[in-house]
């Protein structure tokens, strides 16, 4: 049984709080956020104790950390545990700041820490599969990869300021599952982008409609279409064309019932958000990341791939603001 530490008590902790508790091998231990009432009311649920952040870092009886905190807690957060010879799992990015992570890796590198970013979309049994008939050679090469991503409904302006906009924050996803599917990094990007959605997004020096091109050292093209609306549910879809046919992963629907009638077919929106859209995947996640802490593989998601991730948004947003296609 590993006894994990969980950074962070909001929404994307309790997810994780969830997986930990529920997955046979791994035991809440304890929980540690600045608003102690919301830290205690997990402890309370899990039966895991309150820690300061130094306290969970030096305890022995931690073997890994989860941190799920505020981005800009997460690279001080990754090299205590480093140091201090905890299993890290954290969520993306591992910083808004690219010199940052940088050192921060560097850390986790020195002292051989095991680490794994969560970029959980890589998880999710639908796109696991395009990517894997994709290896085994169902569709020969591949020559574009479509990638569909959009939110219900827009965040609050002010989540621009501190999410690091679009790019850094929702693209982010989806040009690290480009490079997880084609299984090459891109050497070029180009970005267009507009605000369409809400104009206060736009005040706040973000957009909210975006679409990225890619190309990759095979001749493949990704292609990326973002929005942060869509107006009937979450939307996640990828399709794969290559030389010998196509691969699609359509979105997950509220249910499978359709009714035909007089007017047409009438079916099931797409899954609300990301917590109903990718459940299994975060599952799936946590089970890859209790392999890594058991010693039976090595993080398949890991520091670089964040670092990369970042990389091609910083790039996506050069492209963007200079009108020209970036060389990478």
């Amino acid at each position: 049984m590993f006894n994990i530490a969980l950074f962070g008590a909001g929404r994307i902790g309790q997810v994780h709080a969830v997986n930990i508790a529920n997955h046979p091998e791994t035991n809440l231990y304890s929980v540690i956020d600045p608003y102690l009432e919301g830290a205690q009311k997990l402890a309370t649920q899990y039966d895991a104790v309150i820690q300061s952040v130094e306290e969970a870092m030096t305890d022995p009886a931690v073997h890994g950390v989860c941190i799920g905190s505020a981005t800009d807690t997460h690279a001080n957060l990754i090299e205590l545990a480093a140091q201090n010879g905890k299993a890290i799992f954290c969520e993306k990015p591992i910083d808004l700041d690219l010199s940052r992570v940088r050192d921060c890796l560097a850390v986790v590198k020195q002292h051989n820490a095991p680490m794994m970013v969560g970029f959980n979309r890589r998880y999710d049994p639908q796109f696991r599969q395009v990517r894997e008939q994709l290896s085994a050679g169902v569709t020969g090469k591949a020559e574009s990869l479509l990638i569909t991503s959009r939110d219900p409904s827009p965040p609050p302006a002010e989540y621009s300021k501190v999410s690091g906009g679009m790019f850094r924050d929702m693209t982010i996803h989806d040009l690290d599952m480009a490079r997880f599917i084609i299984g090459e990094d891109p050497v070029s990007i180009s970005a267009h982008g507009s605000c369409m959605v809400d104009p206060a997004i736009g005040e706040a020096g973000d957009i909210d409609t975006a679409v990225i091109v890619m190309n990759f050292p095979s001749g493949a093209i990704a292609t990326i279409t973002n929005s942060r609306r869509s107006g009937y549910g979450y939307d996640q879809r990828i399709e794969l064309h290559g030389e010998k046919g196509l691969l699609q992963a359509g979105n997950v629907k509220e249910n499978l019932v359709q009714h035909w009638g007089e007017k047409g077919c009438i079916s099931a929106k797409p899954q609300h958000f990301f917590l109903e859209r990718y459940q299994a995947a975060y599952i799936a996640e946590w089970q890859h990341f209790v392999d890594v802490l058991a010693g039976k593989c090595e993080p398949e998601c890991n520091g670089d791939d964040g670092e990369q991730a970042l990389v091609l948004a910083e790039a996506a947003l050069e492209a963007l603001h200079s009108g020209k296609t970036v060389t990478l």
